[in-house]
């Protein structure tokens, strides 16, 4: 009977130990369904579609090159007085694209995480016009933040309420099949329109870029990717033990692509390398018929990971993460200048816009102090760090070189500023919130975000952020205090009345999210994620 016992205790424990074995792996789920429903191949040659032999006779349209970084910090480029590293890691490539052009050094994101800021400016519209509030995550990796255990006090909060029968899956969530992209705008104006990098706007096949206006897609449509096999010979790898997000990616992530719709397979090398040399591809087989070319490249964003070449270029930063980053920094500027050679030894380069921008700010969670400097946040915040965004744009002959203009602007004007070079039209069925600022500043009263109950509003040179956790409102005036240092809402309550009556009136307008925003996590303003909390830190919860 003893032996029985004994037994049937074993048998309990193995089971007990197999569930809460399974619960704390749960993360890694869809990362392993993903590789049971479609395995990464091995890679395998692009063949983009050839153009003409021969240019047209004639003037032509322009070309038109988006080139969007994934989580650039504003301190991460060296034109904006900075650089990784205190300087050490400089961007003349990027910035060259601001000194032979237009620099937009007001220009702001139009979300601070990546999914609605693309979604924004694939469309021209602010994202919460069609629901699209938060950035696409399965609903696993909301709860796998939601296991963290939060920052001193703080904790976060898992909305177990919302998950209903009705949340689209995953890969449904993205931008509806009823909007009108910048590429179906620019195809029907007689574009060859081509998407290279990350997408992260819906995996289902009628959300892929394919069947939102690309002729042709070489795409990561989730998130984020591996840059590298974790153990590849030449990856120098820089993993962040302070944060779920990185945990989720490392265990998710696949170092894999697709084209056109696809079944997965491993690009050639390091993923920026692989975007740079397939884009340089690409433009040669068009140089002689009008395209559009969305770069959307995926660095910085985590999981980082440089090479070896990269990371022994920099041996004066210490700190490791650091050098990581910052070598990821170099080789993406490094790549868009091979990108920009290409444009000179095509002959093309006087007849292509070319368009800069980063999706948000550098983000809290690398455990790197002053990505964003001199502005406080971070990605996840509506503070100027997390949403004031690099926006250059070039175009020889029809911008002036050295060009800078400080009118508030940013990603919703990309379609219409696209649209307009192109002679493509806006669609005329629907509010749309582009201008083209090539035409002059825009004309708009105010920019609005919204995440959850978090929101802002700028208008005029007056900023006004409003959080439900903690409760509390915030005003700054940009003219004479830029990075948001005095919040003046207790001397000022007639123009915080005035303000939060104009974010209540564009809320008014805005859709129901097509999915909840199922987590609140905490985010100090002024210091990185892995910093030790200190009473008295300011701080708000991120929605998503």
């Amino acid at each position: 009977m003893k032996k029985r016992w004994l037994a049937l205790g074993a048998v309990a424990l193995l089971g007990a130990g197999g569930y809460y074995g399974f619960q704390a792996n749960k993360y890694r789920l869809p990362g392993l369904i993903q590789d049971w429903q479609s395995p990464v191949q091995p890679n395998r040659p692009v063949a983009w579609q050839q153009g003409p032999a021969k240019p047209p006779e004639g003037k032509r349209p322009p070309n038109i090159i988006l080139i969007v970084a994934d989580d650039l910090g504003w301190n991460d480029i060296s034109l904006n007085g900075g650089g990784v590293a205190g300087g050490i890691v400089q961007t003349p490539n990027i910035d060259a694209l601001a000194r032979q052009g237009v620099n937009f050094t007001a220009a702001y994101a139009a979300n601070a995480t990546c999914s609605p800021s693309r979604a924004a400016m694939m469309t021209g519209r602010y994202p919460t016009r069609f629901g699209f509030e938060y950035t696409a995550v399965p609903v696993e990796f909301a709860e796998n933040l939601a296991h963290g255990g939060g920052i001193g006090p703080l904790k976060p909060v898992f909305h177990q309420e919302l998950i209903t029968d009705d949340i689209p899956d995953y890969p449904d969530m993205g931008v509806p099949a009823s909007e009108v992209t910048i590429a179906e705008a620019v195809k029907a104006a007689g574009y060859h329109t081509i998407h290279i990098g990350k997408w992260h706007l819906g995996e289902a096949p009628a959300l892929q870029p394919n069947a939102q206006g690309f002729d042709e897609s070489l795409a990561v449509l989730a998130g984020a990717a591996k840059f590298l096999p974790d153990d590849d010979a030449d990856a120098v790898n820089a993993k962040l033990p302070w944060d779920p997000i990185d945990r989720f990616l490392w265990a998710n992530l696949r170092h894999a692509v697709t084209f056109n719709g696809g079944e997965r397979f491993h690009p050639k090398g390091h993923m920026t390398d692989y975007f740079a040399d397939q884009a340089i591809a690409a433009i040669d087989a068009n140089r002689n018929r009008p395209f559009f070319l969305y770069l959307a490249f995926n660095a910085p964003h985590t999981p980082l990971q440089a090479t070896k070449e990269d990371y022994a270029k920099l041996p004066q930063i210490k700190d490791h993460k650091t050098r990581v980053y910052g070598a990821m920094i170099a080789q993406l500027d490094r790549r868009i200048g091979d990108v920009m050679a290409e444009l000179k030894r095509t002959g093309l380069d006087d007849n292509t816009l070319v368009i800069f921008t980063s999706d948000n700010g550098g983000a809290w969670y690398t455990g790197i102090p002053n990505l964003n400097a001199p502005y406080r946040g971070w990605k996840a915040t509506f503070f100027e760090g997390g949403i004031r965004t690099p926006l250059f744009m070039r175009w020889p002959g029809h911008i002036a070189p050295g060009s800078a203009r400080a009118d508030a602007t940013g990603h919703l004007d990309i379609f219409a500023t696209i649209a307009a070079a192109a002679g493509a039209k806006l669609p005329t069925d629907r509010v749309m919130d582009s201008q083209d600022i090539l035409a002059g500043p825009a004309k708009r009263n105010a920019l609005y975000w919204r995440s959850g109950d978090y929101r802002a509003v700028r208008a005029g040179d007056w900023k006004l952020q409003v959080t439900k956790r903690p409760a509390k409102v915030r005003l700054y005036d940009l003219a004479t205090d830029p990075t948001e240092q005095h919040d003046l809402a207790a001397q000022q309550p007639q123009r915080v009345a005035e303000l939060q009556a104009m974010l209540a009136a564009q809320n008014r307008d805005m859709a129901k999210p097509i999915w909840p925003g199922l987590f609140e996590g905490p985010i100090r303003i002024d210091v990185p994620m892995n910093a030790p909390w200190k009473a008295g830190q300011d701080y708000i919860y991120w929605t998503n």
